[in-house]
């Protein structure tokens, strides 16, 4: 793949030598600096596209150039397909254990009152084979969900909320050989303590405008910190209940298979997926006058970050330089510069610590784990300068 030319800078006269004489960031430049062209990498498989097939949208993360993915940019993912939903007719409703069932319209929900909210995520089952691109970042507006289950009235004794989409497909469930043939919606739930905290969003617009089809207009779950498939499209009911909910892309699909020694003997448990697990990613590398420049990101569930490092074919770690727009449950960028490169193939990777001490783990340290999901392992990215 040759070098892509670089794009204008829309930095009302400011050069990146300039921000650099200054001791400023280029954080500043929201696009690729001034004589800077992207340098390609040797590692991106010959079938990768970003191509939407079977309505699977891939980000092309070497294209990053700033906090916000545009929303026609968006990675998505569906089970059953993407329902055609009648703004005119829908109603969200609210039922099950509450003193006060509503059914609400969009107008309803804007009345209640809207709030902003920047959240980053992936898709659970996102790869290198994807070449990481099942993930996006944006700007939710909606209203928080434990407003609409405080105007609903949660009653004594329920402690799980289930969220419902319109999308609907044939399933066979299998017990115990016996497959039974049923017509079921997209579903995944939170506690009702996770569902009440300051956090999840019922949400109608991405980036300032109306959710898109893509997007699960009209509205749709976001859950800060967790994996995409937790964030519910074409949201059409909340039900509250006591009692785990057991949906296939709950209790069947969603699983991550891992063994783990107790008592000198290895023992496989299995766990659903939910918060993000803490990983880094190379997205791009860039050339400029003297020096090259790797840029990525970073998604976890929202714990503070202790470190980012990038090691360069068998050199040391080196530190990373975060972004300062930043936010918590944003993907995190972050910059190393690379100097004296001498022509040829590179490797380099990343690695994540946050304040808790988890470390970005490794291939190897993966390999106890049976299943595709929630790969969050250390990435090397291969270049040629």
């Amino acid at each position: 793949m040759a070098p892509i030319t670089r794009r204008e800078v829309l930095t009302a006269g400011v050069a990146a030598g300039t921000l650099a004489a200054l001791g400023l960031p280029e954080w500043l430049l929201p696009a690729l600096a001034q004589e800077e062209t992207l340098v390609p990498f040797t590692d991106i498989p010959a079938s990768f596209s970003t191509t939407p097939a079977e309505m699977v949208r891939v980000l092309d993360i070497r294209r990053i150039d700033g906090p916000f993915t545009p929303a026609d940019q968006f990675f998505t993912v569906q089970h059953y397909g993407q329902p055609d939903v009648d703004p005119a007719k829908y109603r969200l409703s609210i039922s099950g254990l509450v003193d006060r069932p509503l059914s609400l319209s969009i107008d309803d929900l804007r009345r209640l009152g809207t709030t902003d909210f920047v959240a980053g995520f992936e898709c659970s089952g996102n790869s290198p084979g994807r070449v990481q691109g099942l993930s996006s970042n944006g700007r939710w507006t909606g209203v928080a969900l434990r407003t609409l289950l405080s105007r609903a009235g949660v009653k004594a004794g329920a402690d799980e909320v289930v969220f419902f989409g319109a999308d609907r497909g044939e399933e066979d469930v299998d017990f115990r050989g016996r497959m039974i043939k049923v017509t079921q919606q997209f579903g995944r739930s939170l506690s009702l303590a996770e569902a009440t905290k300051p956090e999840p969003l019922v949400a109608h617009a991405l980036g300032g405008a109306p959710l898109s089809k893509h997007q699960g207009f009209p509205l749709r779950l976001i859950v800060p910190g967790w994996y995409g498939v937790a964030n519910v499209k074409w949201l059409s009911e909340i039900h509250v209940q006591k009692g785990r909910y057991l949906g296939k892309f709950q209790a069947r699909w969603y699983r991550t298979l891992r063994g783990e020694t107790i008592n000198g003997e290895v023992k496989w448990t299995e766990a659903e997926i939910s918060r993000l697990q803490l990983k880094s990613v190379i997205a791009r590398v860039t050339r400029a006058a003297d020096h090259h420049r790797v840029t990525g990101f970073v998604l976890n569930d929202g714990t503070p970050l202790q470190s980012v490092e990038v090691k360069i074919d068998d050199g040391p770690w080196r530190p990373a330089v975060l972004d300062p727009k930043n936010t918590r449950y944003s993907w995190k960028l972050f910059t190393c510069r690379w100097d004296g490169a001498s022509p040829g193939d590179h490797t380099m990777v990343s690695r994540v610590t946050d304040v808790s001490g988890r470390v970005q783990p490794t291939t190897a340290e993966l390999e106890s784990k049976l299943t595709a999901l929630e790969n969050n392992a250390q990435w090397p990215r291969k270049v040629r300068v």
